[in-house]
């Protein structure tokens, strides 16, 4: 399949299309690379991609081959602990893999969260819209729900791109704002009791990231709420 240059974001990215240059979507996500040469595939929603101006389709194999972005050589056991290198995109055994992210329009506006779970060989997703609210509220709610969401029992690695939320969290970051939420965030990672808490780098090709990114936009933009939705 061809190849166009589009925006996301504040990257040109390349994005898979037709031979008409209309994008190619796989359940409301296409595959981008950025990068023609580093060989990685990304998910991004379509609604984050806009036109970049450029007009121009290329082949198939414009791009290098696809490769998975490999998992983190090692794991840290800190709640606290904050994500370096290469992030993680399947779950390890016995364990629950969660990307969250929150978006605002206006910031305060109108709000909404994404969330992407991932054990064994279920994936789950959620977009919800919140109404009127912050960009931290958001993040934050993003975070709640998945810790509530998640199979009981296992041990939860959270990734978000909020350092608010982490710093809140897990960092003593005293909260001027949001205190009964981060108040049921923390009640609920006490009752899970298995949950560490990662920062991983926003906007920056991090595939679940993006995944849980566009879903939350998603939200935002048709005022609505999906829900949880097994995806096969």
């Amino acid at each position: 399949m061809p190849w166009r240059w589009m925006k996301l974001r504040d990257a040109k990215v390349l994005a898979r299309c037709d031979d008409a240059g209309e994008l190619r979507v796989d359940k409301g996500r296409v595959e981008i690379r950025y990068s023609a040469n580093d060989g990685k595939a990304y998910q991004a929603s379509k609604g984050n991609l806009k036109a970049s101006g450029d007009p121009t389709i290329f082949e198939d194999e414009f791009c290098a081959a696809a490769k998975k972005v490999g998992p983190p050589k090692t794991k840290s056991k800190s709640k606290s602990a904050k994500a370096s290198g290469p992030t993680p995109n399947k779950p390890s055994a016995d364990e629950v893999l969660v990307y969250c992210d929150g978006a605002c329009s206006g910031n305060p506006g109108p709000a909404g969260l994404g969330v992407v779970m991932l054990w064994d060989d279920h994936r789950k997703e959620l977009s919800e819209f919140l109404g009127h609210g912050t960009n931290n509220i958001a993040e934050l709610t993003a975070i709640l729900r998945a810790v509530e969401g998640a199979p009981p029992g296992r041990r939860i690695e959270l990734y978000t791109d909020s350092t608010y939320s982490i710093g809140v969290l897990t960092k003593g970051w005293k909260a001027k704002a949001n205190k009964t939420l981060i108040t049921d965030i923390r009640n609920a990672l006490k009752v899970h009791g298995k949950v560490a808490l990662h920062h991983v780098k926003g906007h920056a090709g991090v595939e679940l990231n993006e995944v849980a990114d566009g879903l939350a936009v998603a939200a935002v933009e048709a005022r609505a709420t999906a829900g949880w939705n097994e995806v096969a």
